[in-house]
């Protein structure tokens, strides 16, 4: 996968032409594109536009504007034109995230509103600005922009405004504020199957894959909640809430390495390898993986260790990568040696969803398939290192009774 630059680069090339005279340059800006795959689709309605013919009314539509790192701006969409209105209702049209904004969610985006003319000479309504961000929280008061005028009709006391009628996004992490995104519905029900085997139900929960505030640094091991020294979150309800407020602070980014999350379980597995504790590592993921080889080798690394890995896809790509890590037909392996044991559960979720996506079949067939291979890879390890369960404390008697034994 392409490790993502934000570098901005121009070229100047002279034109040439007449012979002693000056033809003037081509100025070439190149920017690299981020991996976001992502698209966006959005409809926009606009009321009390300026009348700017002298006939009839406008003829209005919308240019939207991808600001550079350098400050400039590139025209990246144009709607269509609303004949001889001054309430126009734009069709909906859908536009690459990366294309609108490279995938920064905090970048301006300029929109500006003009009245067509036939011989090109387009009126200049006004204009106003957003961001991805914005947009993302679809209709609502955040998303009515009152359009600035060109200055010859600042005169004019009315107020015209541009509003978001409608927006969505192919992104598995857009927070549709009436239903949970895809990250959000496998998180609930796999993490309500496996939080029973914690006794305290305190959870460290991390991303990776993401640019961090204030600097924007890449990190692949950060926690969600946003605290280093106590990553830990309250049961599921308390990880989903450090989800949302993440999604909120963080600009999702590539490389996806999952070896960094593996090392950093694994350093703490490494530290108790007495069969007091076992680790399992919850991974959800679409299934994009930059760092496989690193991965590989951590996993084997880790198969000496007292954690499994459960990783759960998202999505509707192709999980190749994550069938191969999960080894069941083919023990995984490093640098030729193979993993001690296979310690990794590979579940695709949209395998337990209904037609919708909105909601999961059968609770007990995931939580089945979740912890199919658990238990044996915790007794696996715990054979491997000749731990033997603990003595059975006594049973329970109640103060003031005997406990008697009948023997047969």
């Amino acid at each position: 996968k392409l490790l993502i630059l934000t570098k901005v680069t121009n070229h100047c090339k002279d034109l040439r032409g007449i012979p002693g005279k000056k033809c003037g340059n081509v100025i070439l800006t190149a920017e690299e594109l981020s991996n976001c795959r992502d698209s966006a689709t959005m409809q926009f309605c606009a009321n009390k536009l300026d009348k700017k013919d002298f006939f009839g009314k406008s003829d209005p539509f919308m240019v939207f504007y991808r600001s550079n790192e350098d400050g400039t701006f590139t025209i990246c969409h144009k709607t269509e034109v609303v004949k001889n209105t001054l309430n126009p209702v734009w069709q909906p049209f859908t536009i690459p995230v990366r294309a609108l904004c490279n995938g920064d969610y905090d970048r301006t985006i300029k929109v500006e509103v003009y009245d067509w003319d036939r011989d090109g000479s387009h009126d200049f309504i006004g204009d106003f600005t957003t961001s991805y961000r914005e947009l993302a929280r679809g209709q609502s008061q955040f998303n009515v922009y009152e359009v600035s005028r060109s200055s010859h009709s600042s005169l004019l006391t009315t107020q015209q405004h541009v509003t978001l009628l409608s927006f969505s996004s192919t992104s598995l992490h857009y927070m549709n504020p009436y239903q949970l995104n895809a990250y959000a519905m496998a998180l609930k029900a796999v993490g309500e199957i496996i939080q029973d085997y914690d006794s305290d139900k305190m959870f460290p929960a991390l991303g990776f894959g993401a640019k961090l505030p204030p600097d924007g640094r890449v990190s692949h091991e950060f926690p969600l909640n946003g605290n280093m020294e106590n990553p830990y979150c309250n049961g599921i309800e308390g990880i989903l809430e450090a989800y949302h407020q993440s999604l909120k602070t963080v600009q999702l980014y590539g490389p996806t390495n999952f070896a960094p999350i593996v090392n950093h379980v694994a350093r703490y597995a490494a530290a108790v390898q007495d069969g007091s504790q076992y680790f399992v590592l919850l991974i959800i993921t679409d299934g994009v993986i930059s760092d496989m080889a690193q991965t590989k080798e951590a996993i084997v690394n880790a198969a000496k260790l007292p954690m499994s890995i459960i990783i759960v896809g998202v999505g509707q790509a192709e999980f190749d990568a994550m069938v191969e890590l999960d080894g069941d037909d083919i023990r995984i392996s490093s640098r030729g040696k193979l993993a001690e044991r296979d310690i990794v559960q590979f579940v695709p979720f949209r395998d337990y969803m209904d037609r919708t996506g909105n909601h999961v079949l059968s609770m007990a067939r995931l939580a089945k398939d979740v912890l199919a291979e658990i238990p044996d890879q915790f007794i696996s390890y715990m054979k491997s290192r000749g731990i033997k369960p603990n003595p059975a404390p006594p049973p329970y008697t109640p103060p003031g009774h005997t406990h008697h034994h009948t023997q047969i």
